[in-house]
């Protein structure tokens, strides 16, 4: 059994933090769950660009406000407490923070090792030796 408090992964490298977005992973790769576990919060009045091509993720938001809008349609989902998202067929998204922070849990599929933030392109890549 793992047992783990999120308060332990403050200030380790399992606390990632972009200008948009800070994420405590809490269950990675390494740990053999089959996904990764993480509590993430989206700064105030900021825009993320995320397209996960080598990952699945669900997201349940715990508090705050903001939206999420798919760039293929434009659509704009608001998002509140008690509010769940699932990019399953690896959406291009906005990610955009209201007037309080967004605080989130998320879910990946492949998990996460731990370290991966969005590339130019939105991406988080596959490990090396996941990748062919």
């Amino acid at each position: 059994m793992i047992v783990r408090n999120v308060k332990d992964v403050i200030g380790t490298k399992d606390e990632v933090r972009t200008d948009t977005w800070m994420s405590r992973r809490v269950l990675l790769k390494k740990d053999g769950m089959g996904f990764s576990f993480h509590e993430t919060t989206i700064f105030p009045r900021t825009r993320t660009h995320i397209h996960y091509q080598n990952h699945l993720e669900a997201v349940w938001v715990i508090e705050g406000d903001g939206h999420v809008e798919t760039i293929a349609d434009g659509k704009k989902h608001m998002l509140s407490p008690g509010v769940v998202y699932a990019l399953n067929e690896n959406d291009e998204h906005w990610l955009c923070g209201g007037e309080t922070p967004l605080r989130v849990i998320c879910v990946f599929n492949p998990p996460l090792t731990g370290q991966e933030v969005h590339d130019a392109k939105g991406v988080y890549p596959l490990p090396v030796a996941e990748a062919a």
